[in-house]
């Protein structure tokens, strides 16, 4: 009795954190679109993102690794790996790779990276509208490591620190951003909730030499030597976001397995989200994935999905399950309608060894 009075004291003391914070990190019109390093919001995995996040109190193994770190203290067997790609709007290529193992009693250990592949770019300038003939291609990186355990039988804690790279020619930015999350658990198959930190983290500045110039200063005599200057910029932050999420499984009987989930995420620089979703698990093999999302403007208390305000709504998909022996191998897809583009989609292999 007094070990499950104390797990409670626990979970309320997330929640008062939790909800803290999400008073104080509230967004505003006047910092929307002020915050760099966007590749970080780029979803990952056709699991959490055909249920829009939704799912980031139940999610686990090492899918959970963007969603809450906390869920891939739960993965099968002695290890994981995995490997996902998504045709992005504007005809972006994102791949992601991740990979964690079990250490012990330690916990688990895991790494990720994802690139973004916006292909070649035509160099133009002032004098070259219309293009020099020349291209180029940004080079954006992220390389993260993960740390996620077991506490209790109810609880399960995670962390990863990601290294941000970007790199347009020759100026690039470097950052480092922390993730965080915590999931509880009542039972198996009962009442969920997850709590993930996102991108908390350094400031960015881009340098390089394609921001050095070397020009006669203004209002000089003619001949005057030219000198170096440097053109100026500014710092940015990363996109924080902290994401509250329930679940529960409402239905379990032989093959046949429901599991609603629900979340509300609290974006720095952004509109506030609202994602309802549910899994559907058949044989232990066959998955259908669903859910909806709601975009509200923290000021004004305005809805948007689906439109110029915010472009996402409805998401939808599916993944096979296949057993062999200690080894098991997952394939998953997703597929979210996105406003003004096509249809973004995800690919996903698991196997689990």
């Amino acid at each position: 009795m007094y070990k499950i009075n104390r797990l409670s004291k626990v979970v309320m003391l997330l929640l008062i954190v939790t909800l803290s914070i999400s008073l104080v990190m509230a967004g505003s019109k006047k910092r929307r679109g002020t915050a760099g390093a966007q590749e970080l919001l780029i979803p990952v995995g056709s699991v959490g993102t055909a249920l829009g996040g939704s799912y980031s109190a139940v999610i686990s193994g090492i899918e959970a690794a963007y969603w809450n770190p906390a869920g891939v203290a739960k993965i099968e067997g002695n290890g994981e790996a995995m490997f996902s790609h998504m045709n992005y709007i504007a005809d972006i290529n994102v791949e992601y790779a991740a990979i964690a193992s079990r250490v012990g009693s330690f916990g688990v250990l895991g790494a990720t990276m994802k690139t973004i592949d916006f292909g070649e770019i035509p160099v133009t300038t002032t004098e070259s509208p219309d293009g020099t003939g020349e291209t180029y291609s940004p080079r954006y990186m992220t390389l993260g490591v993960i740390f996620s355990k077991v506490m209790t039988d109810r609880i399960n804690f995670g962390v990863k620190l990601n290294l941000v790279s970007e790199q347009v020619m020759r100026v690039s930015a470097t950052g480092v951003a922390l993730n965080a999350g915590v999931q509880y658990r009542t039972s198996a198959d009962g009442f969920m909730m997850g709590v993930t930190l996102r991108n908390l983290g350094t400031d960015m500045l881009f340098t390089g030499a394609d921001l050095e110039q070397t020009i006669t200063p203004p209002g000089t005599e003619p001949g005057t030597r030219s000198e170096p200057w440097r053109i100026p910029l500014s710092a940015f932050e990363l996109p924080t976001q902290l994401e509250i999420a329930i679940g529960y499984g409402i239905y379990h009987s032989g093959p046949t397995k429901v599991t609603l989930g629900a979340s509300f995420l609290n974006d720095n620089f952004s509109l506030d989200q609202y994602t309802v979703g549910a899994e559907i698990e058949l044989m232990d093999m066959i998955y259908l994935r669903g859910s909806y999302a709601l975009a509200e403007d923290p000021e004004t208390h305005e809805f948007y999905s689906g439109n110029e305000e915010y472009l996402w709504g409805a998401g939808f998909g599916g993944g096979l399950k296949l057993n062999m022996g200690s080894t098991n191998f997952k394939i998953d897809y997703a597929m979210r309608p996105s406003y003004l583009f096509s249809n973004t989609q995800w690919l996903t292999f698991r196997v689990g060894f």
